[in-house]
């Protein structure tokens, strides 16, 4: 057995790390050291007075020194396995202390043993603690031995020595005892394991080694004791150093076992995602697998530390110093040596040399511990990746709010919740006039506004509260956790009022102006009911001039029948109620009919015949919308196909909700149907709502622009009386304009209604448009449209809107005795209708 407190290659220092209670571990280590020590002290006091009391002189000098130069060479003989710094196991020091003791009196065996472990340390200084720990141990195993060979009253002879095979075997046995006895509960408090867990590490091995010790001291004794050859004593060196030899490889063969197993159990833990989890992983594994004292990983600004079994250090990198002398690196890298990532750094407490093996399995380390950084960094780039998309999955990305679909998401959680405590409620804020901000100071200067007004709300808000911005310049405020409705209106106000200070924005203070909705939320309901009650509250609140306003049941007069719509809407459409009328285009000069407009209608079962005003707002809030527009669109192509084989070729106008322009689908079921009945693209004509498309206009540009690219006519409905004509024109590919009929009610009587359609005449002659005239009712009206080169028109002078059998009746019938002329014509066939000549002012030169 080693005569080394640090036999497993736990130094002092680093086994009182590892328990993590410094201060408590050197005490009680220095408490068994220093028992070890008294007692070795009191056996040599008790062997010197024993050997004072011996009649006769001592044994000659030079006996004493070769028997104290066998102790050392036997002392030496070690197998060399490095843990942490070094380790040394079992030496071969029992076989000259019991050969000693039937040769020479015990107490110089003891003595010289003393001697000789004294001469050893001090060849191999280790501190004055490991020094004195080491003699005082050595003189207790040998003080065992020799009071065994007393107790049996064995007397030695350099001449004729005894044969005492009994005693022989009973020292031996005192010796490992007591050596054992001193050793391992040392070793226990340093490596923090049990003592049976110490004493019984590598049993077997450790009994062949004893067995073999014992067979060379008996076969040197009895060749001694019985004058047989000396050339027997041949033997034992051979018995020796194949003991040795197989101890070494044993030893050996179980560290590189253990060592690789440890490996691969390393390289299993590092299997994991988290970066952090890696590092600490790779660090303490490395302690373990190398022995090392301290192990650490430099990444690029970050730097872990750890011992064995935990982690000292993990921060940012710190400048580096040169490497102590007992410190060994290997650069992380990859198989191919393509990708560096960091260093790894093992400390060993002394120099050590690492042979070719441990060489190849730090590198083999090394690499995994890459692989594992890299694929952690991949995996965090990933998550890092992955959660901004959530992030701007639910986040307006002007504002950094919250956008409708996340609204909407917590808004059903708490429709659904039955856990959350107090009312919630929907804010919804419109800001006034905003349009003007971006036409005035661009749109750059209009996002910065809607920064500004974000941040305002959202610094606000209550705890709880979920500010959302719904796209343009509408906001939505998710009030939660009221504990009264009239809290409420409380709150919106508020947040209303923290926008009442003016905004700068490029050097000019803007007033902000709002108006927002207020919808308390029913015990049961949907998202898209209270959407649609809160923004009937803040149409309810401009029109009011109030800042706010609550909705009200009995103020939402088409509340109970727009519910009874909307649950009948997917059986109107799979039941065709859904029908289309049509009011023919007359030719202003001639009265021909040279286009028809396709108006829908409900057949309603209890209802009768609704009209677009009472349930489009209904169709355009469901899902039923593709479904509705398909079946117009469908009627419509069937009565114009129908038309055509009756000998009239009359383009259709088909009216177009912005809703289907968002609809990327859109373009391609138009074009199929056409294809389907054979028509051609430009028989068809989608009117669109100048004051409903307007705010879409990003949006739809493309959505029109594939539609014209394929021949189909586009015209702008109700032109003139959205507030922005001139720039729905210069973004929109139209071929036609249709004149509102506000204006041509008042072209008589009216001189700003007729100066808008003169206006209107002119712009598109300019640009190559034609325009139609609504709402046509008397024959005055047609001639001064006529006289303000109007071209066509259509309104119940010429005819009501007819379903498609009976507008084909009406054509064939004509008026006159003339098919497709429904009335009579402002002036005799090939003349011309001079318009007025109106002069441009002179340009200056």
């Amino acid at each position: 057995m080693s005569d080394d407190p640090v036999a497993l290659g736990y130094d002092k220092e680093s086994m009182t790390r590892t328990r993590g209670d410094e201060n408590v571990t050197d005490q009680r280590l220095r408490l068994l050291i220093g028992l070890v020590v008294v007692l070795g002290v009191c056996a040599t006091a008790g062997f010197l007075a024993y050997a004072l009391s011996l009649p006769g002189p001592p044994p000659h000098p030079l006996v004493l020194a070769v028997f104290g130069a066998g102790l050392i060479i036997a002392n030496r003989v070690r197998v060399h396995v490095r843990v942490k710094s070094n380790v040394d196991s079992n030496t071969w020091g029992e076989v000259p202390v019991l050969i000693g003791l039937t040769l020479i009196p015990a107490p110089w065996v003891v003595f010289c043993t003393i001697a000789a472990i004294t001469v050893i340390r001090c060849l191999s200084w280790l501190g004055p603690q490991k020094t004195a720990f080491g003699i005082a141990k050595g003189a207790l195993t040998t003080g065992a031995a020799a009071a065994v060979f007393l107790f049996f009253d064995v007397q030695p002879d350099l001449v004729r020595p005894p044969f005492p095979m009994l005693p022989i075997v009973a020292a031996l046995i005192a010796f490992i005892v007591v050596d054992h006895l001193a050793f391992v509960p040392v070793l226990s408090v340093a490596t923090g394991g049990s003592l049976w867990q110490v004493a019984l590490h590598d049993w077997t091995t450790k009994l062949i080694l004893h067995l073999g010790e014992l067979a060379a001291t008996l076969i040197v004794v009895g060749v001694l004791a019985t004058g047989t050859n000396p050339l027997l004593l041949l033997v034992v060196p051979l018995v020796v150093v194949c003991m040795h030899l197989w101890q070494s490889r044993s030893v050996r063969t179980r560290e590189e076992r253990e060592s690789w197993q440890r490996l691969a159990k390393a390289t299993d833990e590092l299997n994991a995602v988290d970066l952090t989890q890696v590092l600490h992983s790779a660090t303490t594994r490395a302690a373990q697998i190398f022995s090392a004292v301290e192990a650490a990983i430099d990444l690029a600004a970050r730097t872990v530390r750890a011992t064995e079994t935990h982690v000292l250090a993990d921060g940012p990198l710190l400048v580096t110093t040169p490497s102590p002398p007992d410190e060994t690196t290997v650069d992380l890298v990859a198989h191919d040596g393509s990708v560096r990532v960091g260093v790894l750094r093992l400390r060993f407490g002394g120099t050590v040399r690492l042979t070719e093996v441990e060489q190849y399995k730090l590198r083999t380390f090394a690499s995994a511990v890459c692989t594992a950084i890299r694929n952690a960094q991949a995996y965090a780039e990933l998550a890092r990746i992955a959660a901004e998309n959530a992030h701007a999955a639910a986040h307006d990305p002007l504002t950094g709010l919250a956008n409708r679909r996340r609204l909407y998401e917590h808004a059903d959680r708490l429709f659904r919740s039955t856990a959350h405590t107090g009312l919630f409620a929907l804010l919804l804020i419109d800001l006034n006039h905003f349009k003007e901000v971006n036409d005035t100071l661009g749109h750059a200067a209009g996002d910065e506004v809607l920064r500004q007004v974000a941040g305002r709300l959202r610094d606000a808000a209550a705890p709880g509260d979920l500010v959302a911005r719904l796209g343009g310049d509408e906001f939505a405020v998710l009030l939660t956790a009221l504990p009264t409705p009239a809290l409420a209106g409380h709150r919106a106000t508020g947040m209303l009022a923290a926008l009442d200070a003016g905004i700068e924005v490029e050097g000019m203070q803007l007033t902000v102006e709002a108006a927002g909705g207020i919808a308390l939320a029913a015990g049961t309901g949907s998202v898209e009911e209270l959407m649609r009650r809160a923004d009937i509250a803040m149409y309810q609140a401009k029109r009011a001039g109030e800042p706010t306003f609550v909705y009200a049941h009995s103020r939402d007069t088409a509340d109970l029948d727009r519910l009874v719509l909307t649950g009948e809407l997917r059986r109107a459409v799979a039941e065709h109620e859904f029908t289309v009328d049509f009011q023919p285009i007359v030719d202003l000069g001639s009265g021909e009919v040279v286009a028809a407009e396709a108006l829908a209608r409900w057949r309603h079962p209890q209802q009768g015949n609704l009209t677009p005003v009472q349930f489009l707002e209904t169709v355009e809030r469901s899902g039923q919308l593709p479904a509705f527009a398909d079946a117009v669109l469908e009627q419509s192509l069937l009565a114009l196909q129908t038309w055509r084989e009756a000998g009239f070729d009359l383009p259709v106008a088909v009216n177009v909700s912005p809703r289907s322009l968002l609809d990327p689908k859109f373009p391609a079921a138009v074009l199929t149907r056409l294809s389907r009945h054979d028509v051609p693209a430009n028989r068809l004509v989608l009117e669109l709502t100048e004051t409903l498309t307007v705010s879409q206009l990003d949006v739809v540009e493309r959505t029109l622009a594939e539609l014209r690219n394929a021949g189909v006519k586009l015209a702008i409905d109700d032109f003139g009386t959205g507030v922005s004509s001139l720039s729905v024109l210069s973004r929109i590919p139209v071929h036609q304009l249709k004149i509102d009929r506000e204006f041509v009610a008042g072209v008589e009587t009216s001189a700003e209604a007729a100066a808008v359609i003169r206006t209107t005449v002119d712009l598109a002659r300019n640009l190559h448009l034609t325009v139609v005239a609504e709402g046509v009712e008397s024959e005055p009206q047609r001639h001064a449209l006529w006289q303000l080169g109007c071209t066509a028109g259509q309104g119940h002078l010429f005819a009501r809107p007819y379903s498609a059998v009976r507008f084909l009746s009406v054509l064939r019938r004509g008026s006159g005795g003339r098919p497709g002329v429904l009335a009579v014509a402002l002036h005799d066939g090939g003349s011309v209708v001079r318009l007025p000549v109106r002069r441009l002012p002179n340009l200056p030169a």
